[in-house]
């Protein structure tokens, strides 16, 4: 299928050539005269791609821009101008230009500026495809970022194997409904998902409900009772906090992963089992092991694939859409069925530390919506410790010595972004203000890699 590009340019000469030579490349063309022709156009075609013309009649470039970025915020827009300068070309990117070319220009230049922008058009929009199947298969994952759209991507690589995932993470990052969710997707979903909390019991009694115990074991067993590892079988089981055992249930539980088998306590029956173990901790297991606290074994045997959940305040563009989720259950709850959130406290809430992570997040919420006076959370609203906690105040840029290049400029920046977050392109993205999409596409222009 033909790939739209909408030319909008009020020279008709200008559109008659960029038609003939990119026609020759095998994109559809379509052309304007003027802003609101253009508008109208690309609001019935949604092409791939613009190429936008800075002075045209009735609408300018500009504000044409600002009108196609808030229907399409991903569409690519080239700004063509023959009006150029360095300030008109920072006020485009600002709002979402992905490049600009000054008149005359090279056709073969733009041609691969096109071909780029296209390919990387392309890529963003399989992304949102794939975040879309995600949310699809478990709708109980909230999520909006790029850390957890690539996280539930590994999650889905690892559901149909047999191998045991150890869940990494922060308590209150969910690690849970990573469990949930790699069960769910795995070939045992028509089994049990049979979960414990490893820290929340002794050790007598963590054994006797992991493996069960026979009639007389001891004072009180009065029947039979099977444990955890009965019920897993065929299915997978959940070893929540597995740090927290102690080195004697380690080598009990290292000889079931071992050999697949165990004695219920009091028998002497060996029951062989088929189960999938998931583990996880917000511990750090390989520290454990090199203070001899953690068998060296046991972690290699749980840490054939190890997964990391990110803490909230390294995916910050999750906090929106959990924000309006926990508002949306606890309003339901609560019969406040319109209830919403100020963007002031919106903002509070999105730089906020959050240090108990989404449970944390989910507490605030439910408490706002029992205590707030209206029908929307306001910044008054929210916990003391939130309102008052310093932000880092934001660095204002010095403009460049006489005779540089605004290329140069925006290369240094996109640098200094980078190596601010240790080369993390959606951090740095955020940083500077941009989507990944455009930061990748000028890391490739610049020929910026680490």
């Amino acid at each position: 299928m033909k790939k739209t590009i909408l030319i909008a340019d009020d020279e008709k000469n200008m559109i008659w050539a960029l038609k003939k030579a990119l026609s020759k490349e095998g994109y559809n063309i379509i052309s304007a005269s003027n802003g609101v022709e253009a508008l109208e156009l690309f609001s019935k075609n949604v092409p791939s791609l613009v190429l936008l013309d800075l002075k045209m009649p009735k609408l300018n470039g500009i504000e044409a821009l600002k009108e196609m970025k808030k229907s399409n915020p991903e569409i690519p827009v080239i700004m063509l101008t023959a009006h150029g300068s360095a300030k008109t070309a920072v006020e485009a990117m600002k709002i979402g230009a992905l490049d600009y070319l000054s008149k005359p220009f090279d056709i073969e230049e733009l041609k691969i500026i096109i071909n780029k922008a296209i390919d990387y058009k392309n890529l963003t929009d399989e992304v949102s495809y794939l975040k879309e199947k995600l949310r699809e298969t478990d709708t109980k994952i909230v999520y909006e970022s790029d850390e957890m759209n690539e996280l539930l991507k590994t999650s889905l690589r690892v559901a149909p194997t047999k191998a045991n995932v150890l869940i990494l993470g922060e308590s209150g990052t969910g690690k849970e409904l990573i469990a949930n969710f790699i069960h769910k997707n795995s070939e045992r979903s028509e089994g049990e998902l049979v979960k414990i909390n490893c820290g929340a019991l002794p050790e007598n009694l963590l054994e006797s409900e992991l493996f069960g115990y026979e009639k007389g074991a001891f004072t009180g067993a009065t029947k039979r009772k099977l444990g955890k590892f009965d019920r897993a079988d065929k299915g997978t089981i959940f070893l929540d906090e597995i740090g927290e055992i102690s080195l004697t249930m380690q080598v009990k539980l290292l000889r079931v992963l071992q050999e697949r088998e165990f004695e219920r306590i009091g028998g002497n029956e060996t029951i062989t089992v088929d189960t999938r173990v998931i583990a996880a901790t917000n511990k750090d297991l390989k520290k454990m092991v090199e203070e001899n606290k953690f068998r060296e074994d046991l972690f290699y045997r749980l840490n054939v694939i190890p997964i990391e959940v990110p803490p909230l305040r390294d995916r910050r563009d999750d906090i929106p859409i959990l924000v309006k989720h926990f508002i949306r259950k606890y309003s339901c709850q609560m019969g406040r069925l319109n209830m919403s959130i100020e963007n002031d406290a919106l903002e509070r809430l999105k730089r906020y530390n959050w240090k108990g992570n989404i449970r944390e997040l989910e507490n605030v919420i439910e408490r706002c919506v029992i205590l707030s006076n209206s029908e929307k959370i306001q910044l008054e609203s929210l916990p003391q410790e939130i309102k008052n906690e310093v932000t880092s105040g934001s660095h204002k840029f010095q403009l460049p010595s006489k005779g540089i290049k605004l290329e140069e400029v925006v290369k240094s920046m996109i640098i200094q972004a980078l190596e601010r977050t240790d080369y993390n392109q959606t951090k740095a993205a955020k940083l500077l203000g941009i989507t990944r999409y455009t930061l990748l596409y000028r890391m490739d222009k610049y020929n910026i890699s680490k």
